[in-house]
């Protein structure tokens, strides 16, 4: 079974050498709790850094009236207006819309090994700037390492060909790798192929050892459980945690086809034909039969039982609450959803305040405390634990294999 830290690594936390320099790269403050509780466990002060938004020349037009003046924003501003969102009525939102980001490192790094903490924030595209900045920063202010510890790494969904898209996780790492990046500290990738994006060593971490014992220390009569996979491809994830615990596994099949599936990748493109024309005009290549998705089912028994639903993020909480009206129609009588990574966006905390779901416990990857007051079903597990432990033991050059006992290759 997966074994959280034990009480002997707590207490060796803060015994790190000498060139330790932590940064956290978020100029916004609601980002950076993460980032003061691994400091806390290594037993050193944040680095001293700004990171802010600049204003562009001109832009105070904006910041003081909150209307656009007579200029090109004005057709820039409508297209914002165009996904429901008032950007005229609000200052705050233009001036970031317009903004710079600025990096200012306020001590010396040469020669030091450098761990900078990115959490991602709303604005992700921000959150990756800021990142890429101060990495940068870092590179020509000669450090000797720089280590990115980033919990939740961005764009990790869009990892595959989609039609005529592009795999932004290898352009965002080959971003991080030119921008000076040494070595990636990340947790639960939605993908384990993006390692391979990289050209420098990647840790990726599991959550599964905190979860797992949420489980069993907050869930009183978890014995009754069954894990459930809201889909076959959660299968493996739901496999790895019904095994740790002893206990069965259910997996719901037949549900609406989502954006992942193999319908919408490269394969795909250019567009299919009836008859595609092969070497000789007389033959013809012979194409897929179209997927049909089945009507909805549960294999495994759930009755009278407590469901908990694995993944590893939750975003869009339809196929969630989907799931959860499934379990409760064949008699689960408890559901819980466990998630390394909690998005939860839009208004994903009203929804699941009103659904069949009991609870919903993701880790502090990403920042979600307006999340939790708006839905108090949504419960946090800390795992600043593992990751201020894995920038210990690379600062110190020990090595990582304990942080990785017991993970297989299918965890």
């Amino acid at each position: 079974m997966f074994c959280v830290l034990s009480t002997e690594i707590g207490a060796i936390m803060n015994i790190t050498k000498g060139g330790l320099v932590l940064f956290s790269a978020n100029s916004n403050s609601s980002c950076m709790e993460l980032s003061k509780r691994i400091a806390e466990r290594l037993g050193v002060e944040m680095g001293k850094v700004q990171v802010y938004q600049e204003p562009n020349r001109g832009e105070h037009l904006i910041s003081k009236t909150g209307n656009a003046p007579d200029t090109d924003l004005n057709v820039l501003v409508p297209l914002f207006l165009d996904s429901k969102k008032s950007f005229c009525s609000c200052k705050y939102d233009i001036f970031l819309f317009l903004a710079e980001t600025r990096v200012q490192i306020q001590e010396s790094v040469r020669g030091k090994d450098v761990f900078i903490i990115q959490t991602v924030s709303k604005d992700v595209n921000t959150t990756i700037m800021e990142l890429l900045i101060m990495v940068y920063a870092c590179k020509t202010s000669c450090a000797k390492s720089i280590i990115g510890v980033i919990p939740y790494f961005p764009y990790s969904k869009q990892c595959k060909m989609r039609k005529r898209g592009s795999i932004v996780s290898k352009l965002l790492a080959s971003m991080m790798c030119k921008a000076g990046l040494t070595h990636l500290i990340t947790m639960d990738l939605h993908q384990k192929e993006i390692q391979g994006f990289f050209n420098i060593p990647v840790d990726n971490l599991r959550a599964s050892p905190f979860l797992l014992q949420y489980i069993q220390e907050e869930i009183p009569d978890y014995r009754n459980a069954v894990i459930v996979a809201k889909s076959p491809a959660s299968a493996k994830r739901a496999q790895s945690f019904a095994e740790r615990l002893r206990l069965g596994i259910a997996v719901i099949h037949g549900e609406a086809q989502d954006a992942e599936s193999d319908m919408v990748d490269g394969r795909h493109s250019p567009p299919t034909a009836k008859y595609v024309a092969a070497i000789h005009p007389s033959l013809e290549i012979p194409m897929l039969i179209p997927k049909e998705k089945p009507p909805i089912t549960v294999v495994g028994d759930v009755g009278g039982r407590i469901a908990i639903i694995v993944d590893d993020i939750i975003d869009d909480v339809d196929s969630f609450l989907a799931a959860a009206e499934t379990l409760k129609e064949r008699g689960a009588y408890k559901i819980f959803v466990m998630a390394t990574h909690g998005l939860l966006s839009s208004d994903a905390p009203r929804l699941i305040e009103e659904s069949a779901i009991d609870e919903v416990v993701v880790t502090n990857t990403i920042p979600h405390e307006i999340q939790k007051l708006q839905c108090p079903k949504i419960k946090t597990v800390d795992i600043s634990m593992i990751l201020s432990e894995a920038i210990r033991r690379i600062h110190n050059g020990e090595s990582m294999s304990y942080l990785f006992r017991n993970i297989g290759v299918d965890d």
